[in-house]
């Protein structure tokens, strides 16, 4: 019998010490070091857990594992399982890939574990095991008499959080899709320490992953995430998975994105909208419109953007706010945009367009709840910026799409045409795009006016005069 062993674990990075220090060498916070049992005094029991499939009958040994040559090893095409779910299958890369290992992330009460008991309810021709640490079955069933259609018999649910016995279950019920509700309440008894832990998070991902890639089952991981937005526990979680989704939005709005920041089968810059209704989440087909939907053409400050989130173009509504200071030091703030490229983008404008910004407050904002980094929207900034500082509205059938350089040049921006596409889908007569843009671009097929520029301040005398 192996004697306990304690270990201290930093509980923001997962980095490992003998002993408490105060300040983590590896991520640089303070206070952060956690004393956590490894190894229990009794000799841990593997009953119930997870056994790959080459071990051997009546023992405990397993095939060694052994070099192949790259060119031997043969490839075979496994198609995707394609969900119901159009806005999840374009984020994922086309659908779920067979044995990969999924980790979504949220904010409490965003609709993490109402997307993923809607999807579990839609694979009609697919048993579901659902696990959850956090509702009872009571709880979990109550929610799926409130989505549409709730009843699907291949869909089973299971409130357990000790990963040997959710194995058991496995066995029995062979699912072809797992969905763990949530990866932070299971535990291992393999390893002595609270669920939660670093330990308990890296045991039992670790599990769930050999369970995936040995018997090519997709695992539907939910994570919480810290006060700052980041996946909770260690780093190496993220790194152990295959995907990582961030659930966002502002819970008293009823919009939600979900957004890819790490994929090894598809774009990281995939993007996908959804509108929390009564009857579960709604996905939302043609986000451009809903952006748009409450859009005044008559007020000044307001700019129509053509973006670019992977491969769905959006028309999005740029707001500025431009006032007097009425203290010292003028504000600069931006919700939705990069606040340091608004600095510069005023300073190009004080610059080359002779504005006299030193002595305003410029607030920006992105409508919707759009979190956007496409430098395209570099020109709809300006406009918006103008607009308001000099009360003239920009026509409502006016967008615009190039980036701006720091000596005011207008510079060309990737995929015109799918931008000049849903422009004109939407109604757009008018479009300013750069004057490098139009090389190698038949623009005479779309039905709206392209106005091609190369500077700033052609910009804005086309749209002010």
């Amino acid at each position: 019998m192996a004697k306990a062993r304690t270990v201290f674990f930093c509980q923001s990075c997962g980095a490992q010490s003998a002993k408490w220090i105060g300040r983590c060498p590896a991520c640089g916070e303070w206070n952060t070091y956690v004393e956590e049992v490894i190894q229990k005094e009794t000799a841990a029991t593997s009953t119930g857990q997870w056994k790959p499939a080459s071990t051997v009958p009546g023992g405990n040994l397993t095939k060694a594992a052994k070099s192949v040559p790259l060119g031997d090893i043969l490839v075979e095409d496994e198609p995707r399982i394609i969900t119901p779910d159009g806005e999840l299958n374009r984020v994922l890369g086309g659908g779920l890939v067979p044995g990969s290992l999924v980790l979504i992330g949220g904010e409490p009460g965003i609709g993490k574990s109402t997307l993923m008991l809607q999807i579990a309810l839609s694979l009609r021709q697919l048993r579901v095991l659902y696990v959850s640490g956090e509702e009872s079955e009571a709880q979990i069933k109550m929610r799926a008499e409130r989505l549409a259609d709730g009843q699907h018999p291949g869909c089973y649910i299971l409130t357990e959080t000790n990963t040997q016995n959710i194995f058991r279950q496995v066995d029995q019920v062979q699912p072809n899709i797992l969905v763990i509700d949530s990866i932070q309440t299971m535990h291992s008894t393999l390893v002595e320490s609270g669920a939660g832990s670093v330990s308990q998070v890296r045991e039992c991902t670790a599990e769930f992953l050999k369970f995936a890639k040995e018997t090519s089952t997709p695992v539907l991981l939910i994570g919480h995430i810290t006060k700052d937005g980041s996946i909770a526990g260690p780093k190496i979680l993220e790194h152990m998975v295959d995907t990582v989704l961030q659930f966002e939005g502002d819970r008293h709005l009823s919009y939600r994105i979900l957004r890819t920041t790490k994929n090894r089968f598809g774009s990281t810059s995939e993007l996908g909208i959804y509108e929390m209704q009564g009857d579960g989440l709604r996905q939302v087909s043609n986000p451009s419109e809903i952006l748009l939907s409450q859009r005044a053409e008559s007020l000044s400050g307001m700019a129509i953007g053509a973006t670019l989130e992977g491969n769905r173009p959006l028309l999005v509504e740029v707001q500025a706010l431009v006032t007097p200071a009425t203290y010292g030091t003028p504000q600069r703030s931006s919700t939705g945009f990069d606040s340091k490229r608004l600095q510069m983008l005023l300073a190009v404008l004080e610059k080359r367009a002779g504005l006299r910004l030193g002595q305003h407050d410029v607030f920006l904002n992105i409508a919707g709840g759009l979190r956007l980094d496409d430098p395209a929207l570099d020109m709809a900034v300006c406009a918006a910026v103008v607009s308001s500082l000099n009360d003239l509205p920009i026509p409502g059938n006016v967008c615009l799409a190039a980036e701006v350089g720091l000596s005011g040049e207008i510079r060309a921006v990737s995929r015109l045409d799918q931008r000049l596409a849903e422009a004109e889908k939407l109604g757009f007569r008018e479009m300013y795009v750069s004057h490098f843009n139009g090389k190698g671009l038949d623009l005479a097929r779309f039905g709206l006016k392209v106005q091609a520029v190369s500077r700033l301040d052609e910009v804005l005398n086309g749209l002010f005069g």
